[in-house]
């Protein structure tokens, strides 16, 4: 009978030394919607025992052994051998969210529980998110996305060109961001830069994020930016005018000639428009082969719903660079082109009497340290002879300095214009008066005289020809001619007569 007890003893000693137990504890398990999750229970002596699976928080049991008890379809299990136990779940929803318990029908009972965690990618709420929205320039809008998923989704707005998003507070102070974040972004006093797509973003770490698209339009009546409202161009060449329209909706935009034609592509015209963003466009026109008929004024009209607006742009002819210049005209430079022309159209005439050259001096001999300055030379000058007869006064020499033919003026320059029957040219001249039917220059200490028809004013000749005179420096060895006869001329003509009548005669 004591063997017999021993042996039980050590039987009993056996079994419970070998008693199943869990060799690890059962892993978490986190799946999106819609995926397969498994969780794994490992023990070891299993021996006789069975091996159950519960739903925790609901006490469900889900399986015992190699038998599934739950009427969910989706729910199987499954083992490699007595140690290695599984319970799989098939395109798990968000109800199978919690936790599973793998249990030991031993005394007592062993379990253990696995979690599982059911994530929800983000997605919008149709019904909350905003649309594609339209309004006027100036006025608020708000723009909102719903997102819901698990865990709970950030929303973050951005803008779909990559600027800035406006924000404004109730003070109006304005603050730039390259993001936002929340379900609600609110724009306050729009401006038209602010057009544009929105993104909104939804991400919870669960991929994918989503986006969706919300269009901003602003309207506003159109407006015509011109660069240049006066445009020359050579005679013969191609000439382009632009205007820069900015409209919301999008303008319809043409041009007009001053004549009221609508003008359109040709092979006289080239019309184009490029669409530099939602609202603006650049409008362009080029007139080939420019000519005088094309001289005039052009209208570039925009027009929408809200208003239409035109601008006007002249073009006007100027010389090209191939223009012919009169050989007499060669050295003239600046405005005594103008100059020149104005003689041309007034008939200028001026009459010179060269006195003898004897009445001139040497520059040397004048002390000008109290004389003013005197005004620039006239670069281009000629002289016309009493009988209308022109002629070119000669080389001028340093040092000289007068009216007559030797005398300087600086350097020697030429300018030509048709007087009558002769040259007109114009030297060093001074400045005028009007007298009678003409003007008449008396330089002091001159008996000379220089006489302009058309009676000219003063202004005329201060503009035109005389621009830059100067006023002829009188010179200190001069020689004075009288034209009354003194008592002492009379006595010795009288005797020299009577001289000649007594010898000669007698």
């Amino acid at each position: 009978m004591m063997i017999i007890f021993l042996l039980i003893i050590a039987v009993v000693k056996e079994i419970s030394t070998f008693q199943p137990e869990f060799v690890e504890s059962i892993s978490n398990v986190s799946v999106a919607v819609g995926r397969d999750a498994t969780f794994t229970c490992h023990v070891r002596h299993l021996g006789g025992y069975r091996v159950g699976w519960l739903k925790a928080d609901t006490k469900a049991i889900q399986a015992i052994h190699e038998n599934v008890i739950t009427h969910n379809s989706r729910v199987t299990v499954s083992h490699l051998d007595q140690n290695t136990w599984n319970l799989h779940i098939k395109a798990v929803a968000e109800e199978d969210r919690g936790g599973y318990m793998c249990q030991l029908n031993t005394d007592p009972m062993k379990s253990q529980i696995g979690f599982l965690d059911v994530v929800i990618p983000p997605d919008f709420v149709a019904e909350d998110t905003s649309s594609d929205v339209i309004v006027p320039e100036g006025s608020s809008v708000k723009l909102t996305c719903r997102a819901r998923g698990y865990p709970e989704p950030i929303v973050t707005w951005r803008r779909e060109d990559g600027n800035e998003i406006v924000l404004k507070d109730s003070m109006g102070t304005k603050t730039l961001v390259s993001s936002f974040r929340g379900e609600v972004l609110k724009l306050t006093k729009i401006s038209r830069n602010e057009m544009g797509s929105y993104l909104c973003i939804a991400s919870n770490g669960v991929p994918p994020s989503v986006s969706k698209r919300i269009s901003l339009s602003i309207h506003f009546h159109p407006v015509i930016q011109v660069p240049n409202q006066l445009v020359g161009a050579p005679l013969g060449t191609d000439v382009q005018i632009e205007c820069h329209v900015e409209a919301s909706p999008k303008s319809i935009n043409y041009w007009i000639k001053d004549t009221g034609e609508m003008i359109v592509s040709s092979s006289k015209y080239h019309v184009q428009e490029l669409s530099k963003s939602m609202y603006e466009t650049k409008m362009t026109m080029i007139v080939r082969n420019f000519h005088k008929d094309d001289v005039g004024s052009y209208r570039c009209i925009a027009k929408n719903s809200l208003g239409e607006v035109d601008s006007s742009i002249r073009l006007y002819e100027i010389p090209g660079p191939n223009r012919k210049v009169p050989a007499s005209n060669k050295h003239a430079v600046g405005s005594d082109a103008d100059t020149n022309d104005i003689l041309k159209q007034k008939q200028l005439r001026v009459t010179y009497q060269p006195d003898d050259e004897d009445l001139y001096g040497s520059a040397e001999d004048f002390d000008d340290s109290d004389s003013p300055l005197p005004p620039p030379l006239t670069p281009n000058v000629y002289y016309t002879s009493a009988n209308g007869v022109s002629h070119k006064h000669a080389t001028h020499k340093p040092g000289v300095v007068g009216l007559g033919p030797d005398a300087v003026g600086g350097r020697h320059h030429h300018y030509n214009a048709v007087n009558g029957g002769g040259t007109l040219e114009f030297g060093i001249g001074l400045p005028g008066s009007i007298n009678g039917n003409g003007v008449t220059r008396k330089p002091p200490f001159y008996g000379k005289t220089e006489i302009r028809g058309n009676a000219m004013d003063n202004n005329e000749l201060t503009s035109a020809a005389w621009s830059k005179t100067v006023t002829a420096i009188t010179l200190t060895r001069t020689r004075t001619t009288t034209t009354t006869p003194t008592i002492i001329q009379l006595s010795i003509a009288f005797w020299c007569w009577r001289w000649w009548y007594c010898c000669c005669w007698q």
